[in-house]
């Protein structure tokens, strides 16, 4: 080269110049192993066998030739790594921060509290033919979470179910029991009619008490099997069984017949008025195995959710039904994996528009 080009590398190079290929982890192909592929490759291996006497996988070594060879098919190791490092330093911005779009369909939905799993595959969903409105839930992620990205930024990282502003590892949950009480006439689950098991007639319920701070406020949880719909109990009261009863006939009572089939719920004492319900509902109560939350699957998942809305360790007697019933309409309104991305809300409007379904004998 020219002593002005030379020059100039210096100088851009601050002062240093080397041809010492930069460290990289094994994730990625070294400079010597692009040499023994060029020397492989001059040899007229097949691609396979390359791979194989690198301890590669072929598509590795295939994607490797594809972009790195000239047009007559040439391969040199050491214009392959300059390659190589070059687009390793390239910036590149994101979907999210060239897409003014996207980035603000994203924002809303985060602000209405759906999870980045949520958000990419109703994009996907909303936008079938349009790609650049197709992002993955882990870029979403990285916009909130790595350092630099500010695509999305901490306030909306509270948005999540979790709240937290970084990133932790999966821990296995401590498993926590509870000692509860006998109830008198108890209908065990085993006994629940087996089309309530295989959630394909709807009308069969789950529903227990999230807990606020001393154990001393709470708030009842009605969720349907088949469609995970969500209602929500005013119990400023507390768990005293005579509220809990009063309320959960005042809100059945407002369903649908053919919404009522069952409801399953744990062992609680606050349930110990579960043939007053029965009465007045028609609706046959079975109570779950103890220290069985599993049986009551939706209904543990639906609690971990409201807990974005009502944290561990706060006063719940505090919410209006006014409040509970637009949280219960929010949570309603999220697509869930479950049901092919439709939301709650959704697939109980498909049922009931619907013609009846036939309930099966147990």
């Amino acid at each position: 080269m020219s002593r002005a080009s030379g020059r100039r590398l210096f100088e851009q190079a601050g002062g240093v110049i080397s041809n010492t290929p930069r460290a990289c982890s094994g994730r990625y192909l070294s400079l010597a192993e692009r040499e023994e592929i060029m020397v492989l490759h001059a040899q007229d291996l097949p691609r396979a066998e390359i791979a194989r006497r690198l301890g590669r996988h072929r598509s590795t070594i295939g994607r490797e030739l594809d972009r790195n060879s000239t047009r007559g098919g040439r391969y040199r190791a050491s214009t392959a790594q300059h390659a190589a490092e070059q687009r390793a330093t390239r910036p590149k911005p994101t979907k999210l921060a060239t897409n003014p779009d996207l980035h603000q369909r994203v924002r809303q939905d985060l602000t209405a509290r759906w999870s980045p799993e949520q958000i990419a595959a109703r994009l996907k969903r909303d936008f079938p033919d349009q790609p650049r409105m197709h992002v993955s839930h882990e870029t979403i992620y990285q916009a909130l979470y790595v350092q630099g990205r500010g695509e999305l930024r901490r306030e909306l990282a509270a948005c999540l179910r979790t709240g937290r502003a970084i990133r932790r590892p999966q821990r296995t949950p401590d498993g926590r029991r509870t000692r509860q009480g006998r109830i008198a006439g108890m209908v065990p689950i085993s006994d629940r009619p087996a089309e309530a098991a295989d959630r394909a007639v709807p009308g069969h319920w789950e529903s227990d008490l999230i807990v606020g701070k001393d154990s001393r406020s709470v708030i009842g949880t009605l969720v349907e099997r088949s469609t995970r719909f969500c209602l929500l109990l005013h119990l400023p009261g507390g768990k005293d069984a005579a509220a809990v009863a009063q309320e959960m006939i005042t809100v059945i009572r407002r369903l649908p017949q053919e919404l009522r089939r069952s409801l399953t719920w744990d062992q609680g004492t606050e349930m110990a008025q579960h043939a007053r319900i029965t009465m007045a509902t028609e609706m046959a109560i079975y109570f779950c195995d103890p220290h069985s939350p599993w049986q009551r699957g939706s209904n543990e998942n639906t609690n971990g959710l409201l807990r974005q809305y009502f944290p561990t360790g706060t006063d719940l007697s505090v919410h209006t039904p006014a409040e509970l019933a637009k949280v219960a309409a929010e949570l309603n309104g999220r697509p869930r994996k479950t049901l092919g991305w439709d939301t709650p809300a959704e697939r109980l409007a498909m049922l009931l528009s619907g013609p009846e379904p036939v309930a099966t004998t147990a």
